[in-house]
């Protein structure tokens, strides 16, 4: 059996519908939004247009409960200055682009979702089963609190994203984390493309990561048109990270240009 997850879509609605096509021709048998469906990107109603008409159980992010409640800020867990002046940039630009339509359903979409899936129990979260905006780095997250974390959900997998960055770890009790990464913007890594987690059952390691390549300067273009900030778009046409430097622990923030 096969599942696909996709995590922090952030307006993104071209890679959202190449990795709907990509895990479509994968043939799962299931998928999963876990949520941030708004944020950076142009055209907040596409993406959700588009998870609603493809019925993707979706995991309530921060983007999500905020825009859903009209909250006066995003939520996102940034304490830097500068990330804060552009997350407060971006997020106004999502409330205010938001169909009011579709509040009601970001409102309500569920923090968890736990389900029984090719014989495992997978816990889906957006930051973290005890908060929604936590980071869980790969090099920053110890295996004792990834352990309890999973473990007081009774989770085989406990899969999340917000960090915008994909990595997995099989802990010493056999349970899996799985940040599946962003459809929203590149990991960092100099690359446009995109990636999301993909689940085979009948695979060892069950979890691996996709790749999705998508129209990326067409996306940099409506992103003009829409007049967000010059930084949002260099991201998208160069694969690096310009804007939510701070937060990245030091091995993460290494391996990025800035």
């Amino acid at each position: 059996m096969k599942a696909a997850f996709f995590g922090g879509i952030y307006n993104n609605h071209l890679a959202l519908a190449a990795a709907i096509d990509d895990a479509r021709r994968e043939g799962v048998d299931a998928w999963w939004c876990l949520g941030d469906v708004g944020g950076f990107g142009p055209y907040p109603n596409r993406s959700i247009e588009m998870l609603r008409q493809n019925q993707i159980p979706t995991v309530q992010g921060n983007y999500d409960y905020s825009v859903g409640n009209q909250k006066p800020d995003c939520g996102c867990g940034y304490t830097d200055p500068r990330d804060n002046h552009f997350a407060r940039l971006s997020y106004a630009y999502t409330l205010e682009n938001t169909a009011a339509a579709h509040r009601p359903w970001l409102a309500q979409l569920p923090p968890l979702i736990s389900t029984d899936f090719g014989g495992l129990r997978l816990a889906m979260v957006h930051g973290s089963p005890r908060q929604v905006n936590e980071f869980l780095w790969a090099s920053t997250s110890p295996d004792h609190l990834l352990e309890q974390l999973a473990a007081g959900l009774n989770a085989d997998v406990l899969l999340c994203t917000h960090t915008g960055l994909h990595w997995q770890r099989t802990l010493a009790s056999g349970r899996t984390i799985v940040n599946v990464g962003a459809l929203g913007r590149p990991a960092n890594d100099g690359n446009t493309h995109v990636w999301y987690a993909l689940l085979d059952t009948e695979r060892q390691p069950a979890f691996r990561f996709i790749p999705v390549i998508y129209d990326y300067r067409q996306l940099a273009d409506q992103m003009g048109n829409e007049k967000l900030p010059a930084e949002f778009i260099e991201t998208i046409e160069t694969g690096w990270w310009t804007t939510c430097l701070e937060l990245l622990p030091a091995k993460e923030r290494l391996k990025g240009r800035f």
